[in-house]
């Protein structure tokens, strides 16, 4: 258990690190998580403000996740509640008011809220204490709403959430309403950015833009934890990938309408210059002012490469397609990149991009059962892929699946 004076040490150091975590899925998952560690929450949820609703974003749990093999991921649902005093999330939200709660199978009789135990009936677990409370920007908005469950103690046993923790966890939490609205806003830039693309390509939607970087985060943490990188090292790559996975094909904003927007397979010649996509989103972010902008352009550039070599652009220079001195083709061109010639973020988003559009609905063909894309993607696994990814794509699909379910086609 951490004492008084750690846990505002904490907070401090806390706040400058979820300021610099720019991606709103990675902040959240980090926010929660960090809350719970401040007062030993064996549980918790984070719920979104959306219009008059509260979206249910994200949740953790010790308990269930300990049932579950190693690497593997809780696997929830995302839905909405109103804001309205029925629930207690709702009433939070509505009131601005935190609530803790000792036994919330013991609430008093002319309460407002009531607790719905559905979920505990669900998954066997037994919610007992749950501290929850607003996450309220400094303007006094409340954006959202930061529910811990289960407060325990040293020996693990469950216990009520101490009084004299909740003003250090509204401290933490007006300093985490700050971050996740500078997150909303880096989201909804990206999105404004892909809504652009998905003007001239019906099929870059903000859908299918965030299953392939939600895809890509997913195949990279497992990947990167069998490999021995350091949890710092992921979280850091965790959010800078899931935002540059978003914009792989932003090239195809410079690509012709006559060729984009093609109702049929393309020709050679057609293809050819499909494939400046690449390099050209990877001029976009040129001018590297940032971690994001070096790896949307490795991205860019990089997730058509093949793990065999017979992908593309190649050892080419970015500022125009030209082939690299020494790696020429031939037959012209220049030399595929292959192995790890090719970075890792261009090899998990390859992954993932595929992944995605075989499950997919296009113009040339139907979406394909996960049965056929699965066999597909196998049957290229060291080819086009890299077996290595490809052992953690397939150790994560039920993640994955999960994922789609949360970002469907409309």
């Amino acid at each position: 258990m951490l004492s008084e004076k750690q846990k505002l040490t904490t907070i401090i150091k806390l706040g400058i690190e979820l300021t610099g975590t720019k991606d709103i899925d990675v902040l959240l998952e980090k926010i929660l998580r960090e809350a719970r560690k401040l007062v030993h929450a064996d549980a918790g949820s984070i719920y979104i403000k959306e219009d008059d609703k509260l979206k249910f974003s994200y949740t953790q749990n010790d308990t269930l996740q300990k049932r579950l093999p190693p690497g593997k991921k809780l696997i929830y649902s995302t839905f909405s509640i109103p804001i309205n005093s029925k629930s207690i999330s709702g009433y939070v939200a509505e009131t601005g008011e935190t609530l803790n709660i000792s036994d919330v199978y013991k609430l008093r009789s002319g309460l407002p809220y009531s607790f719905n135990k559905h979920y505990d009936d669900l998954s066997g677990y037994r919610t007992c204490s749950v501290l929850t409370f607003p996450l309220k920007t400094n303007r006094g908005d409340v954006i959202g709403v930061l529910q811990l469950i289960n407060g325990k103690d040293e020996k693990g046993k469950v216990i009520p959430f101490r009084k004299r923790d909740e003003p250090l966890i509204l401290n933490f939490a007006n300093t985490a309403a700050v971050a996740i609205e500078r997150a909303q806003m880096t989201r909804a830039m990206i999105l404004r950015t892909i809504k652009m693309a998905e003007l001239r390509d019906p099929k870059e939607t903000g859908a299918h833009v965030n299953r392939v970087a939600s895809f890509a985060v997913t195949i990279y943490e497992h990947w990167a934890g069998t490999r021995g990188i350091s949890p710092e090292e992921i979280d850091k790559n965790r959010d800078i990938l899931r935002m540059a996975a978003m914009l792989h094909d932003v090239g195809k904003v410079a690509i012709s309408d006559t060729i984009l927007k093609k109702p049929a397979r393309f020709t050679p010649e057609e293809y050819e210059i499909m494939k400046q996509h690449t390099y050209l989103g990877a001029q976009l972010f040129s001018e590297l002012y940032s971690d994001f902008d070096e790896a949307a352009s490795i991205v860019a550039l990089n997730h058509h490469e093949f793990f065999d070599g017979n992908g593309y652009p190649g050892h080419i220079n970015p500022a125009d397609g030209s082939p690299l001195a020494g790696f020429e083709k031939a037959g012209g061109g220049a030399r595929g990149k292959q192995g790890e010639e090719i970075p890792v973020f261009g090899r998990v988003v390859a992954i993932a991009d595929v992944y995605d559009a075989l499950s997919s609905k296009r113009v040339y063909k139907e979406a394909w059962d996960q049965d056929r894309v699965l066999e597909a993607v196998r049957a290229v696994s060291g080819k086009q892929f890299d077996p290595e990814m490809m052992d953690a794509f397939f150790a994560s699909l039920d993640t994955i699946n999960n994922i789609s379910e949360r970002y469907p086609d409309h």
